[in-house]
């Protein structure tokens, strides 16, 4: 399945469920705040090493790519394209690690 299918699937289903499939029917500020939760829990699974199953740590990163993919879906944003060229961004990108060591905390 593409990303483009698994968007179409996820609008399909948001439509059933009645989560919003266009910018008016939703609160944007909240989406985004779910997608938040959802990588929060995402984490609590992985510290506790509770990797499989129900609201297990691979299930909580599916929940990320979900809403991720459905807030997409409702600003009909081409997922698949943005993917590619920030790849491409990045490929060109240069970091120094050296200096992130040090403004790290802890």
């Amino acid at each position: 399945m593409t990303i483009k299918e698994l968007q179409q699937a996820v609008l399909k289903l948001a439509e059933e469920k009645g989560f919003g499939t266009t910018p008016e029917m939703v609160n944007v500020g909240e989406k985004i705040a779910l997608i938040h939760t959802e990588l929060s829990e995402a984490f609590e699974a992985y510290r506790k090493q509770h990797m499989d199953g129900k609201d297990g740590f691979r299930e909580e990163l599916a929940d990320v790519l979900i809403r991720t993919i459905h807030l997409a879906g409702i600003f009909e944003i081409d997922l698949e394209q943005e993917i590619a060229e920030k790849m491409e961004r990045n490929q060109g990108r240069t970091w120094d690690w050296d200096r992130l060591k040090e403004t790290r905390i802890g």
